[in-house]
């Protein structure tokens, strides 16, 4: 059984798969300041739904951002934890390349998440392949929504970026996908139509973010 999780934005969401991807327990609380709170009583919850102890997890798939350091601190100190007592592989995932595949759109797309400080994060993508993997054309990179408007100007953004700064990026804002979702964690990891990368974190590091105009890399 595969563990995944994700809390490299406001929401927590925690999702068990089988081998083959199919999801048996999830769920989603939107909440910025409670990733410590939340995360370890979601675990327990989506485990008790599907009837199996921390003993029955095969690997753990975690998000690894870009976020906000706080909450992604959570979920990756919670899946190396877990990994190291147990026994497993853990497995990140860039949290930008889950948005992107939860897309349905045929198209290329963009992903904007809230960066905090008026700036996002954000990545372009590949129209969906067979499988329904998208390859990563640009990003991860951090910017202010107004300097990188141009690079995502005629795309279909999605993330809470395209929520908060909709008239900057000069998108339209209906039923956006906001949050990254633990299903589409768990079913891309398990069929491996994700990339996966090691566990680590995806921060801002500096000095990128003292240079004066173009995107400041995160990687």
């Amino acid at each position: 059984m595969l563990l995944a999780f994700d809390t490299s934005s406001a929401a927590v969401t925690v999702a068990l798969a089988t081998p083959a991807g199919e999801v048996v327990a999830s769920s989603t609380t939107v909440d910025a300041l409670r990733h410590g709170e939340l995360l370890a009583p979601a675990i327990a919850a989506a485990l008790e739904t599907a009837g199996v102890t921390p003993r029955d997890l095969t690997g753990i798939a975690v998000g690894v951002g870009p976020g906000p350091f706080t909450g992604l601190r959570v979920g990756l100190v919670t899946a190396r934890t877990m990994g190291e007592v147990l026994g497993i592989e853990v497995s990140g995932v860039c949290s930008l390349d889950i948005l992107a595949r939860q897309s349905t759109l045929t198209l290329p797309v963009a992903v904007a998440t809230d960066a905090r400080r008026k700036e996002i994060y954000w990545a372009l993508y590949d129209g969906p392949a067979a499988d329904g993997s998208r390859r990563r054309l640009e990003g991860p990179a951090v910017d202010k929504p107004a300097e990188v408007a141009h690079v995502l100007s005629g795309l279909p953004v999605i993330g809470r970026g395209a929520v908060l700064y909709a008239e900057a990026l000069n998108v339209v804002a209906d039923d956006v996908v906001e949050y990254p979702s633990a299903e589409v964690l768990a079913t891309g990891v398990a069929t491996r139509t994700l990339e996966v990368v090691a566990p680590d974190p995806l921060y801002l590091r500096r000095p990128d973010v003292t240079m004066s105009s173009g995107p400041k890399s995160v990687l």
